[in-house]
């Protein structure tokens, strides 16, 4: 089949105007499942465009789930129309949604619709009726495994699967936290902090103290004076202050918990949209002294409405939360486990957040 691509049509370069007429053929059917598909240099001279125009189109095809690259064999038609979903951009979504501005600013960070329509769809097809089943208390093995191996690549965070604890969102793991650690403690919170921190402190009925931030995180001398034994601090980006404590900083809360005997916190919900090349360095990996429990979440990289997020434990809390709260069921549906599972180990989450931080960095001018 051969694909006319107009010059002059401004509107769509090249390899849209492409894109476009061989997903037609392929819902159309002139293409059926399983069709082998040209080969880039055939298609190339038969269209009048480069290769890498061609190979443009082929990935869109491919990320959108109409065709897959075999090695050393081509690409081939995957689409067939009983389990296909119709597929829109995230600017589509927000206008024909009437999405407010401060979600539609928030969904700027978020995977590309297309990608996570395609992962679903795969995760449907690959598991079947097993995404049906009750998840594990903990959380699904697949998830925590490739977390594990994330953060270890990603954050130096060393962690086995079962440190590793999955739940619904941050609030939930906050929760958590506080059960395992104790609420009689007296626990310490950045000022200003989340909002949600203190409300769910509040509704445990946690006593807590605010220590006022500086420029570079929580004051020396509110830390000094503190009477707390428990610290939550969001070292990367405060909200809403979007102060990032420096490595020094880090450093004197490591110092801070080891003197009383006490733990730290660490809710670093935001730390891969850094604009830097590489994630900022977590407490968590800074120390070994096992009193440090991470927390992170989906919700800011993935999507806002998968609220999934998870806990890393230190190996001296390990026994301690099977005993206290070991009884919890995993509050996350596994369709939803394994889904995130699937993008982090195929990829896509990792080139989704290295896209996000070029964009980042091309927007601030940051070098």
């Amino acid at each position: 089949m051969k694909y006319r691509i107009e010059s002059s049509d401004n509107k769509k370069p090249a390899y849209i105007q492409l894109y476009l007429q061989i997903r037609n053929d392929i819902v159309s059917g002139n293409y059926s499942y399983g069709a082998k598909l040209p080969s880039k240099r055939i298609l190339s001279e038969e269209s009048g465009v480069s290769v890498i125009t061609v190979e443009h189109a082929y990935s869109i095809l491919c990320d959108e789930g109409y065709v897959e690259s075999r090695q050393r064999s081509g690409y081939f038609v995957i689409y067939r129309e009983k389990d296909f979903i119709s597929l829109v951009d995230n600017e589509q979504i927000i206008h024909q949604r009437n999405i407010n501005k401060s979600d539609a600013q928030e969904m700027q960070t978020v995977l590309p619709y297309s990608v996570l329509a395609k992962t679903m769809r795969r995760v449907i097809l690959d598991y079947g009726e097993a995404i049906l089943v009750k998840s594990p208390n903990h959380g699904c093995r697949e998830l925590r495994n490739v977390i594990s191996h994330y953060l270890a690549r990603s954050n130096g965070i060393i962690a086995r699967p079962e440190q590793i604890i999955i739940g619904s969102g941050a609030e939930y793991l906050y929760g958590l936290a506080v059960q395992l650690l104790g609420a009689n403690r007296l626990f310490a919170i950045e000022n200003p902090s989340y909002e949600k921190i203190k409300q769910v402190y509040s509704a445990l009925g946690v006593k807590y103290e605010m220590l006022k931030m500086g420029k570079d995180g929580i004051i020396s001398g509110e830390l000094q004076h503190s009477e707390a034994t428990v610290l939550h601090v969001t070292p990367f980006n405060s909200f809403p202050s979007n102060v990032t404590a420096d490595v020094s900083k880090r450093n004197e809360y490591i110092k801070w918990a080891q003197g009383r005997n006490g733990y730290i916190i660490e809710d670093n919900y935001g730390s891969e949209l850094t604009l830097s090349t590489k994630a900022e360095d977590t407490v968590f990996s800074m120390t070994s002294a096992g009193n440090v429990i991470y927390i992170n979440t989906f919700s800011k990289t993935i999507a806002p409405s998968i609220r999934v997020g998870y806990m890393v434990l230190p190996e001296n809390l390990l026994e301690d939360f099977e005993k206290k709260l070991g009884f919890y069921s995993c509050t996350v549906p596994v369709f939803e486990q394994y889904v995130i599972a699937e993008l982090i180990e195929n990829g896509d989450f990792e080139r989704h957040i290295n896209r996000v931080r070029r964009l980042g960095r091309k927007k601030t001018g940051y070098i």
